[in-house]
């Protein structure tokens, strides 16, 4: 194989233009079959694997420095800089990320993971090379890049933050590249203005027919001689004037040029070596195929964008059930979350939903087709997204925005100064909250408690299980102010058959599901039923153990933890959210404000760092978070302490 040989960008360069297309299959055989096994983005990758290419022969990285937006599209560029050997373990605990990190190799040029970022950065990392030129600072003469390229698609350019790169950049008139990859599809089909502009005017076929057109006309007329260039451009511009109405790009300040076939490598290798030599800034249009080169992902790149490990051959999913059987306690929250809001707007015309992009991850796919007007996916605008449903709020309707914890994070201002400030009905569904997963520190839910647990006016719940997700979303819709319902990825605790009842859910009432007086797990979410499952362990060591359901992380049960407190003398808080600022602070802070002074707190969660990939059930137990991390912990703080020791 062509990819063996290939340890660095400079040996690609040696190539044939031939060999070339060998690479690219090779490059689609390796990734289909390593995410099959492992899991992973599959249809993002397999659309840019020529462009890929393409950039790492033409340009020098790691001095030329390209920048992936989101990053989940990068596989073929680390196959291609030298991480061949460690592919198999990509998305692995303690193997490569799926995504580009800094510190992981040079080529590398910038950390992603989330969308809309590769502009801004990409604009920083230029104005340093000309800051360094100009003030020729030798201290940092080694970090001086060449040429900076940001590959953005076109679903990420919904989001602001890719407009403020672009405004930016276009007045700085900064030397960079911009390729907007537009395989007409992000993770959810493209929403919006811009998109239907891209897909209308952009990619064209008969505006780039006319344009060539127009050319050979001029090229053929006698005695035009050496004009034909200058005539051609002011008719090209012309056409362009016409078919793209107010130039978006070009007045932003950028020169753009395409769109051009992003799988044909020798036109790619062509058109990048002339934009290698521009200084001005460059906007290359490249229209691609998301999932190309396996037909299920080609089929239905939604499905495929990222997935978990599956049979190559059909596409199936491993250990996939029969189509339509869902057994107790093997539905994933989200699809709880979503079957719930359906069936409570069944009732309540005022019920909308809003999602930023994630209409199937967010498990809002059956709520928009069974209610097409009272659903709105607003685009990878997550701050858009709360002061939009401010608006909605403010005039009567309840709107629900279900984001994911980690996206969650961009619209926190939005939050506090539109909707919580004002207090208005918004209802915040906060996904893939705690430890994700594979993917990584970019998307670990573990600051959402912290964040939003402080803001006044905003209540904050958490469901343990099915029941109390429908409970909790009929609370919050009912209640005349902001709320916030925390959820994990995956399935329902598989402990949901322990025997636990279900008891009604009162504002700010947790809930005791099994009593004890020698210690207490006061438990958020998911993490009620791990503390359950320790419980039952300590029990065999005679240890009474109360475990408390706290459903509420704001307003706490005040007066439930008072008097666990007073009688155990020992609380451990569980969570899956970083410690600073989280539920058990709340906790500490309480117990304070109270006096309660001569009760013994351990706190459960996530120390001062970011969560690195690996499996869910891994990183739980490295944290200490599953069921025997639990029991240890108990164990040992009941060595350590008695019920005389003070805070």
């Amino acid at each position: 194989m062509l990819i063996e040989d290939i340890k660095s960008p400079l040996d690609l360069k040696l190539l044939k233009q031939d060999e070339l297309s060998i690479l690219a299959e090779e490059l689609r055989t390796l990734i289909i079959g390593r995410v099959s096994i492992n899991g992973g983005h599959l249809a993002s990758n397999l659309g840019v694997v020529e462009l890929t290419i393409a950039l790492h022969h033409v340009f020098n990285s790691p001095v030329d420095k390209i920048i992936w937006d989101v990053g989940h599209q990068s596989y073929s560029h680390k196959l291609l800089t030298g991480r061949y050997n460690e592919f198999p373990t990509i998305r692995k605990y303690k193997g490569i990320s799926g995504f580009p990190r800094i510190s992981e190799s040079p080529h590398d040029a910038f950390g992603t993971g989330h969308s809309s970022t590769s502009i801004s950065a990409a604009l920083g990392i230029a104005e340093a090379r000309d800051f360094i030129e100009k003030f020729q600072i030798s201290d940092l003469e080694s970090h001086k890049a060449g040429k900076v390229i940001a590959v953005i698609g076109d679903g990420a350019l919904t989001s602001g933050l890719a407009f403020e790169g672009l405004n930016h950049a276009g007045h700085l008139k900064k030397d960079i590249v911009v390729i907007l990859n537009d395989n007409e599809m992000s993770i959810s089909q493209n929403v919006g203005a811009l998109s239907n502009y891209l897909n209308r005017v952009l990619t064209g076929v008969f505006y780039q027919k006319l344009k060539k057109e127009t050319r050979a006309i001029l090229e053929g007329i006698p005695g035009i001689g050496e004009s034909v260039a200058k005539i051609a451009q002011r008719a090209e511009g012309s056409l362009k004037g016409f078919f793209l109405p107010g130039g978006l790009f070009e007045d932003l300040g950028f020169n753009y040029l395409g769109p051009i076939d992003g799988h044909d490598i020798p036109l790619l290798i062509e058109t990048l070596s002339r934009i290698r030599k521009a200084r001005e800034p460059i906007l290359l249009h490249v229209v691609t195929k998301k999932g190309k080169g396996y037909k299920f992902s080609e089929e239905d790149p939604c499905i495929y964008h990222g997935i978990g490990p599956f049979e190559v051959d059909t596409g199936i999913a491993q250990g996939a059930s029969v189509a339509g059987q869902v057994h107790d306690g093997c539905i994933a929250f989200c699809d709880i979350f979503g079957n719930a809001l359906t069936e409570l707007a069944e009732a309540d015309d005022r019920i909308v939903a809003i999602s930023a992009a994630m209409k199937e991850g967010t498990g809002l796919a059956a709520f928009a087709d069974k209610f097409p007007d009272r659903f709105y996916d607003v685009g990878i605008a997550e701050p858009h997204a709360a002061t939009f449903a401010a608006g909605l709020a403010s005039q009567g309707l309840r709107p629900v925005v279900a984001i994911y914890s980690t996206f969650m994070q961009r619209a926190y201002d939005e939050i506090i100064h539109d909707v919580c400030l004002q207090n208005l009905p918004v209802v915040f569904a906060v996904d893939r909250a705690g430890i994700v997963g594979e993917d990584g520190p970019t998307h670990q839910g573990l600051f959402d408690i912290s964040f939003l647990r402080h803001i006044p006016n905003l209540i904050f719940m958490a469901p343990k299980d099915s029941y109390e997700m429908m409970e909790m979303l009929k609370l919050a819709l009912k209640r005349n102010g902001p709320a916030v319902l925390r959820y994990p990825r995956g399935k329902v605790s598989p402990y949901a058959g322990l025997g636990v009842g279900r008891t009604d859910i009162k504002m700010g009432k947790s809930e005791i599901i099994m009593d004890g007086k020698d210690i207490a797990f006061l438990a958020v979410g998911n993490s009620v039923y791990p503390a359950l499952k320790a419980a039952a362990m300590l029990k065999k060591d005679n240890i009474e153990a109360c475990v408390v359901n706290a459903r509420f992380i704001k307003p706490l049960d005040e007066e439930n933890i008072r008097a666990i407190a007073e009688r155990t003398k020992r609380i451990i808080t569980v969570e899956e959210n970083v410690l600073a600022g989280g539920f058990g602070s709340a906790v500490l802070e309480y117990l304070n404000r109270d006096g309660l002074y001569d009760v013994a707190v351990r706190r459960i969660g996530i120390d001062d760092e970011f969560v690195e990939h690996g499996s869910q059930a891994l990183l739980r137990k490295q944290y200490g978070l599953d069921e025997d991390g639990l029991y240890r912990a108990a164990k040992a703080f009941l060595e350590v302490t008695a019920p005389t020791v003070r805070l």
